[in-house]
């Protein structure tokens, strides 16, 4: 008969302990399942806790895989109930929040790796095709982020009118677009760019500047201005 015993972090030694080598030693010290088993608290019958987390950070990918993993596909992990799936999304929303903080407090140009990161965290694990909008502010710092249009993305389907009032709406006076990939490849197809080029066009009649367009995966989020498309 299977235990129902559920092992957390106090069943180890008091020296293997990832809290107390973290008060000790630093959070540097410990890995990537270890800085999760604190945050997870105990496992589920017959399963440690450390165990448990290595297993969500093989099944997502690492921890960057799993930071860019929605709830509902937590989910599908047995034994990760209501709390602990509530725990790991706020930890997300945290990194989510802490990046935005970052790009409103200095321009996007100063930080390109976080506006990368940032777009990850937000669009990276859907699954279906989203297309949102950072509207930036004179010194090209983050206004807001909106997510204006699912489904799959065409000209059609993408109204420049609506990003155009948006953009009013935010006195934005540049943007930059970003859309994901579900499919987990990043390359820009024919359609995103005239997608682009129609979206410039547009939002050139307001005075708002299109500074780049990102397609975002769970791996990347790879810049058309940087591959000269822009």
């Amino acid at each position: 008969m299977q235990s129902l015993v559920t092992p957390g972090l106090k069943s180890l030694p008091s020296d293997s302990r990832p809290r107390e080598k973290l008060l000790s030693r630093g959070p540097a010290a410990l890995s990537d399942g270890e800085l999760l088993a604190l945050l997870l608290r105990t496992g589920i019958a017959g399963k440690h806790v450390l165990q448990l987390a290595q297993e969500l950070l093989d099944r997502f990918g690492g921890i960057g895989g799993l930071l860019h993993t929605g709830a509902d596909a937590l989910k599908q992990i047995k034994g990760l109930g209501p709390a602990k799936r509530a725990e790991v999304v706020a930890v997300l929303e945290l990194a989510r929040r802490a990046l935005a903080q970052e790009l409103r407090q200095n321009t996007v140009f100063d930080s390109p790796q976080a506006v990368r990161e940032y777009l990850q965290l937000q669009l990276g694990a859907r699954a279906h095709e989203v297309f949102a909008v950072l509207f930036l502010d004179t010194q090209n710092r983050l206004i807001a982020l909106e997510e204006l249009f699912r489904g799959t993305l065409t000209q059609a389907s993408v109204y420049p009118r609506e990003i155009v009032l948006r953009a009013l709406h935010h006195h934005a006076a540049a943007v930059v677009l970003a859309h994901n990939h579900p499919s987990g490849v990043a390359e820009p197809s024919h359609a995103d760019i005239e997608l682009t080029q129609t979206l410039r066009a547009a939002l050139t009649l307001v005075d708002v500047r299109v500074l780049d367009h990102f397609i975002v995966t769970r791996q990347q989020a790879l810049s058309l201005a940087e591959r000269g498309l822009m």
